[in-house]
């Protein structure tokens, strides 16, 4: 399983992440989207950066893709993640707004 069998916006949105990519990891989310992370809600672009500069890039997040399935309302793609925060297998549900997202939601597995 790798990112080149994801969908677009997803296959950037991962390759982004791995690259350690801040702005443009932000530019997948409209001004009004949102990341939740294990019910923990942070929306728009500067409550992303923050959380991402604490929890997911700025800790030197990696994503390794395990498994794609397909949504009502978008992807979820299970991985593993390895960061100095947490390290763990985990789901990333994407809700998709053209080619933005909307909101992602992140979860153990």
């Amino acid at each position: 399983m790798g990112v080149s069998e994801l969908p677009d916006p997803i296959s950037r949105f991962v390759e982004v992440v791995n690259q350690g990519n801040t702005e443009s990891f932000l530019n997948f989310f409209p001004s009004d989207g949102i990341v939740d992370d294990w019910g923990r809600r942070f929306v728009g672009h500067n409550a992303i950066r923050d959380w991402s500069n604490r929890e997911f890039i700025g800790a030197k997040g990696h994503i390794t893709v395990t498994g794609i399935e397909k949504t009502k309302n978008g992807i979820s793609v299970t991985a593993d993640w390895v960061s100095n925060y947490f390290t763990g297998p985990s789901r990333f549900t994407f809700i998709l707004k053209g080619k933005k997202i909307q909101e992602l939601r992140i979860t153990g597995e």
